[in-house]
């Protein structure tokens, strides 16, 4: 783990002497990430270090809830395995790359920001298309999830379908939304509170268990079937992405060369013993089969091994982090929005702040009521379109990444991976394969609704581009302009 956090840790020298055009193209686009802002760099409302840690821990993981799929799947020892290594083998890359982009253009938008400064604006549209319903089909669970524990612990009529439960979701959507909406930074010291409050009874459960730890537990085998390896590596996948999602908000980090880089390296730390640590425990102190590994199991081992009190407080802190979840992805999903229209792929209204707050509230209601929408369709084939949609957008992301690295060498990045281009490829190629495989067994049905979905990002970019030309809808023009400079320029054959 200490070489993979060196790896990420360390800060080089900015690079000099970049062309005119890169600095002046560079200025262009700072200036529409922050316009809107208002904030001194080194204010109070920006995101520090610790808050963008817990942002990240959110966005991507949330606690080891849901991980219990892949002991089923798989037997311990592969399980265990599985979130020793995946973890950087996996998110060490998309961090790397997260870091370093973020650094280099660390406008609002992130990702989007990316792809359109190395293909274009079409790209960039579509990347945010792809990886804006991915976030909002997963903000759309979490509502849903804290109704399914409320409707289990205390008020049964929120369990199954019905009034009380549509009343209960649109509540909390409704709810969990004004959070968002009051402001960045209290999102931010919320998630510290809510992952420190969530992860202490793994801490507790696995101190406890250790006396009780039989390594041969970890041997058990899956008896009377074979393997589910589509499910234990889609249970990976689904418990370790998102690495790059809270670029959408680097706008709004404190001194992002800087904070970037160091959040994405504890990051993956805090991942990866947030999962381990508690599987080791639960898997070598208790004599449960993998078939006995069902969701939820988890709080069962904790009742086993410290009492009910622990299992309660496990089954309490699924809903913390549930609600941890939501705050963190519906925050990187206005912000998206807010950077596209910073960028001109939307129109300016969705770059509209709160006078208060400084929050974009456009953004917010329609990121709200979007997932609102989703959360009452069935969500077997939309969370495998979700997942499919993710490997689209990461697959272009990576691509944006080392052509960035090949055709703008000059490009200012405070924070660079050190290693040379042959290197990166060999990096990213590792989680494009996985990224490949996800897309390939994929069903039919995904397959034409993830075309479906694509067909309608490229014409809503088309519409936006209509409107634009029309005038129909109000825009960033300056953007823009410098957008279509910048490709005249690359066409002339030089480097920006």
């Amino acid at each position: 783990m200490n070489q993979e956090n060196q790896t990420i840790e360390p800060l080089l020298q900015q690079h000099q002497g970049d062309e005119d055009a890169t600095t002046t193209l560079q200025g262009a686009g700072a200036a529409a990430g922050n316009g809107n802002h208002h904030h001194h760099r080194g204010s109070s409302s920006k995101l520090t270090l610790l808050p963008l840690v817990f942002l990240i821990y959110f966005e991507v993981a949330g606690g080891p809830y849901g991980a219990e799929q892949a002991v089923r799947a798989a037997g311990p020892l592969f399980t265990l395995l599985g979130f020793l290594v995946f973890p950087f083998a996996w998110g060490v890359p998309e961090s790397l790359v997260t870091a370093e982009l973020s650094a280099a253009l660390p406008g609002n938008g992130g990702f989007v920001r990316w792809a359109e400064r190395a293909f274009g604006p079409l790209a960039g549209s579509l990347l945010g298309t792809w990886k804006y319903l991915s976030c909002v089909i997963n903000i759309a669970a979490y509502p849903a999830l804290v109704a399914d524990y409320l409707g289990r612990a205390a008020i049964p009529s929120v369990a199954g379908a019905g009034k009380a439960r549509t009343a209960t979701v649109v509540a909390m959507t409704v709810l969990l939304s004004f959070v968002n909406y009051a402001g960045l930074s209290i999102v931010g010291w919320g998630a510290v509170a809510l992952g420190l409050v969530s992860l202490a009874p793994f801490v507790l459960m696995t101190g406890m268990a250790a006396p009780k730890v039989r390594p041969w537990r970890w041997t058990v085998e899956v008896e009377g079937r074979k393997k589910d390896w589509r499910l234990f590596l889609n249970t990976l996948f689904w418990n370790l992405n998102y690495w790059d999602s809270a670029s959408t908000m680097a706008g709004e980090v404190d001194r992002p060369e800087r904070t970037f880089p160091r959040a994405l390296a504890v990051a993956v730390v805090l991942i990866a013993a947030s999962y381990l640590l508690p599987l080791m425990a639960a898997t070598g102190a208790t004599d449960a089969t993998p078939e006995a590994w069902t969701n939820g199991y988890l709080a069962d081992a904790a009742g086993i091994i410290g009492g009910s009190w622990l299992k309660y407080w496990i089954e309490a802190g699924a809903v913390l982090s549930s609600i941890g979840m939501f705050e963190a992805q519906l925050s990187s999903g206005a912000f998206q929005l807010l950077g596209m229209a910073d960028l001109g792929l939307l129109p300016s209204v969705f770059a509209r702040r709160a006078t208060r707050f400084r929050t974009p509230w456009v953004a917010i209601a329609a990121s709200s009521a979007v997932a609102l929408a989703v959360s009452f369709l069935g969500f077997d084939d939309v969370v495998a379109t979700a997942n499919f949609l993710y490997s689209l957008g990461t697959l272009l992301e990576f691509a944006a990444f080392l052509c960035l690295r090949a055709r703008q060498p000059d490009l200012k990045r405070p924070y660079r991976v050190p290693l040379p281009l042959p290197a990166l490829v060999a990096m990213c190629a590792v989680p494009s394969v996985f990224l490949a495989y996800v897309c390939a067994v994929a069903g039919w049905r995904v397959f034409a609704l993830a075309g479906a979905l694509t067909a309608l990002g490229v014409g809503l970019h088309g519409a936006m581009k209509l409107c634009r030309s029309k005038d129909w809808l109000r825009f960033n023009t300056a953007v823009v302009a410098a957008a279509e400079d910048r490709g005249g320029v690359q066409a002339a054959g030089h480097t920006v």
